[in-house]
């Protein structure tokens, strides 16, 4: 049995880009992808992101974990929503407590570049990095649902 997973790993400074533009994955409707992703992709899928965070250690009230949760609550899952992805969900991570996984759904690929885009341009997020300034080692993970999938939007 051959998998194919499509990932992309990425830093994220203080203030630094949200994710990797440089050969995006393909996630969302069969027509987006190349027929090797296609074989077993449902016609009708979104496109969904896991995005892994963890969090430096705090210093100074700089990092940790507790302000980025803060930051979470305080108007981040809302500034995606408000840009139009949808908050699927978020976990704290058992194995790693500095990290926090959550996931996102999209359209297809280019209505995620245009949420990305919209969400890092608002100044409201622009507030909230400064409010709660925390260095990230990020991963990010595209996919679509397999066509047995529950969840396909």
């Amino acid at each position: 049995m051959r998998i194919a997973i499509v990932a992309f790993v990425i830093t994220l400074g203080l203030g630094g880009p949200a994710y990797a533009q440089d050969d995006p994955a393909p996630c969302g409707p069969k027509s987006d992808l190349a027929m090797e992703f296609s074989r077993n992709v449902a016609p009708d899928s979104g496109c969904f992101e896991i995005r892994m965070y963890t969090a430096e250690p705090e210093v100074d009230g700089v990092g940790g974990i507790d302000n980025l949760h803060r930051r979470f609550r305080d108007g981040e899952v809302e500034l995606f929503e408000k840009h139009g992805a949808r908050f699927v969900g978020a976990w704290q991570s058992l194995e790693n407590p500095n990290t926090l996984i959550w996931m996102l759904a999209y359209r297809d690929r280019a209505h995620r570049d245009q949420v990305f885009s919209d969400f890092l341009a608002d100044p409201d997020w622009k507030e909230l990095l400064a409010k709660y300034p925390v260095p990230l080692d990020i991963q990010a993970f595209m996919m679509s649902a397999a066509d047995y999938s529950n969840m396909k939007k």
